[in-house]
């Protein structure tokens, strides 16, 4: 076990693991829950919608503040919207863009297109210029379904594609400006005006449940994001199987306060509530400040998170009654040990599902046994499709075999998880169902892996596991560097600091040194407010926790968080500003082994670290 392995032991509190026979009879069940659906049924999202329409009319299915929206209603409200679409021209098979927040007309206008057999495709509500035309060239879009909330973006980009906007208006975001002839202002008045019966089923009939039904682009951290597809047995079968994994009924309440356009909150939040006929309580964006009162107000029970989230609500002061809530289940991914268990302590006995996965991912794993720290586990390798391949941070490749095949990891050891791509027209489970670039999908696989012939879906995320065949997540390939001869993880070094007092986040990245191999770390910083970065507390607490060569060269004091709209931390600009302070306004550190601190940047710092100055790279 190397010094960053430990990092991570030490991280997770010790617990007898769950008998493999018991975990695997969980993971069994969901296996058997998402084979239900074949792929080449007559069976589509909106005919799960209709049949749930049928048995839970008046359950609320979506709740925004004090407005209830029930199966029955959710269900004529797409009807309308489907009636206007079918008018409009749409037909099976187009493509339909929507760009909105989070809020029932979103799902009105997703269902709407889906009656239809239309594929439709989720638009980041915060990009506009070049990703946005990207967007919508990528997918092929012949119009987008846009919220009055994400106008703007859309008017302001130059080389839109000529295709019509058709305007969902919304009272909290109005816009103000004349509008354009390609936008339809009229469109709310159409659906008013469209009947609520039940659109023809015959103009989807032919449609099976491998079609594609949506796509939602990757948060790649490099170059513009890529659509992956998503069919509808995907999608309907990952709510068959996290109904047998949370035991979810009709009398749950999930929360989906993440953002719609990406997959988790369209996905598992939505299918899995769909399929049980519970209700979903809807927040345009997640807020520290309402999360526990919306909790306790709709008797929420299941919550979807991004473990930065839970970092958040944790830094929150701590009040009286906290752990009286209706909370039951979380499920999500990025939840370190350390938060995970200070969550525990403070808010409850929750159970955590603990995942790994991706939006195109084959392959995927789930921690079913509430095993602090742990993403998923392997009980037995016979009945999963994952592989964890040996993988060489240094010369960033994979090991080879006397006969030229990738290596299997060991127990402890550092790979790329990759799931095998099972091609068989009666199987669902362990497709690759790419994205709409056929160069993209041909890119993430890889082939003759252990034999000549097969094929295998490249995640790009490092994980390794113990002799228990727990998973820990570590880090994306390009994220863990080398520095002095070691692999440095920026994850795990982040996790081992995040709970500096004052500290709110915290993103540790490599930095290029002109004359050096690999690269130094460094951590942008951002402090809670009232709290100043104290360097001499900072060094110590790496002298603490970490190897020295993992310790962050430079600590960058950010005045804001740069963030993703899902709360992922940015590197890539980061990275190519580096250390030199001409490049941001930011105060910048230097670690000083001589005066056993952190020091304000100067050449002299710099030259007692035996550094050179900075030299930026627009292209790094």
């Amino acid at each position: 076990m190397n010094d960053m392995s430990r990092i991570s032991a030490l991280a997770a509190p010790k617990q007898q693991p769950v008998p493999r026979e018991q975990t695997q009879a969980l993971l069994d069940l969901r296996s058997a829950a998402s084979a239900r659906i074949k792929p080449a049924d007559l069976y589509t999202l909106a005919d799960r919608l209709e049949e749930q329409a049928r048995a839970y009319p008046e359950r609320a299915f979506l709740i925004d503040g004090e407005l209830r929206f029930t199966y029955a209603t959710v269900d004529a409200q797409a009807n309308r919207m489907a009636h206007v679409f079918y008018a409009k021209g749409l037909r099976p098979g187009d493509v339909c863009a929507i760009a909105m927040e989070n809020r029932p007309q979103f799902f009105f206008s997703w269902f709407g297109l889906v009656k239809l057999g239309v594929v439709v495709a989720f638009i980041n509500t915060q990009v506009s210029g070049k990703p946005l035309v990207h967007a919508l060239q990528s997918t092929a879009a012949k119009a987008v379904v846009v919220g009055e909330e994400c106008l703007a973006n859309l008017l302001g980009t130059e080389g839109l594609p000529d295709v019509p906007l058709w305007l969902v208006e919304d009272a909290l975001n109005p816009f103000d400006g004349e509008l354009p002839t390609f936008v339809d202002s009229h469109f709310g008045e159409l659906i008013c005006a469209a009947p609520e019966t039940v659109f023809p089923r015959e103009v989807r009939a032919a449609i099976t449940a491998e079609t594609t039904t949506l796509l939602i682009f990757t948060s790649g951290t490099t170059g513009l994001p890529k659509a992956a597809r998503y069919s509808h047995m995907r999608w309907m079968s990952s709510g068959d199987v996290m109904e047998v994994t949370l035991g979810a009924t009709c009398d749950d309440v999930f929360y989906c306060c993440l953002p719609l356009y990406h997959g988790a909150a369209a996905t598992s939040v939505t299918s899995t509530a769909l399929r049980v006929g519970a209700s979903i309580v809807v927040r345009r964006k997640f807020s520290v400040r309402e999360f526990w009162p919306d909790v306790r107000r709709n008797r929420i029970t299941v919550f979807q998170y991004i473990g930065e989230i839970c970092r958040y609500l944790l830094n929150q002061p701590v009040v009286a009654g906290e752990r009286e809530h209706s909370l039951r289940y979380m499920l999500g991914a990025g939840l370190t040990p350390e938060s995970w268990q200070r969550w525990l302590e403070r808010f409850g006995p929750i159970q955590v599902f603990e995942g790994w996965g991706a939006t195109e991912a084959n392959a995927n794993l789930i921690n079913v046994d509430n095993y602090v720290g742990s993403c998923g586990r392997v009980p037995d390798w016979s009945r999963t499709n994952l592989r964890l391949v040996r993988y060489d941070v240094e010369s960033d490749t994979h090991p080879r075999d006397e006969n030229g095949f990738y290596q299997l990891c060991q127990p402890g050891e550092l790979g790329e998880a990759m799931g095998f791509i099972v091609d068989h027209p009666q199987i669902g489970g362990g497709r690759f169902e790419g994205y709409t670039s056929t160069a993209a999908s041909e890119s993430k696989i890889r082939r003759n892996v252990f034999q000549a012939g097969d094929a295998y879906w490249s995640s790009g995320d490092l994980l390794r596991y113990d002799d228990d065949g727990y998973f820990y997540f570590v880090d994306r390939i390009g994220d863990t560097f080398r520095w002095k001869s070691e692999n440095v993880s920026t994850l795990e070094v982040a996790d081992t600091l995040s709970d500096m007092p004052g500290l709110e986040l915290i993103n540790v990245y490599g930095v290029q040194v002109p004359e050096h191999e690999g690269r130094a770390g460094m951590a942008a910083i951002l402090m809670q407010s009232g709290h100043r970065f104290d360097p001499q507390a900072f060094y110590e607490l790496t002298e603490a926790r970490l190897p020295r060569y993992a310790a962050p060269i430079f600590v960058r004091v950010s005045a804001a968080a740069d963030l993703t709209s899902t709360f992922k931390l940015r590197k890539v600009d980061l990275q190519r500003q580096g250390y030199s302070p001409g490049l941001f306004a930011d105060p910048l550190f230097v670690r000083d082994e001589s005066t056993r601190t952190y020091q304000p940047y100067s050449l002299q710092v710099l030259a007692r670290a035996g550094l050179p100055p900075f030299v930026g790279s627009s292209h790094e």
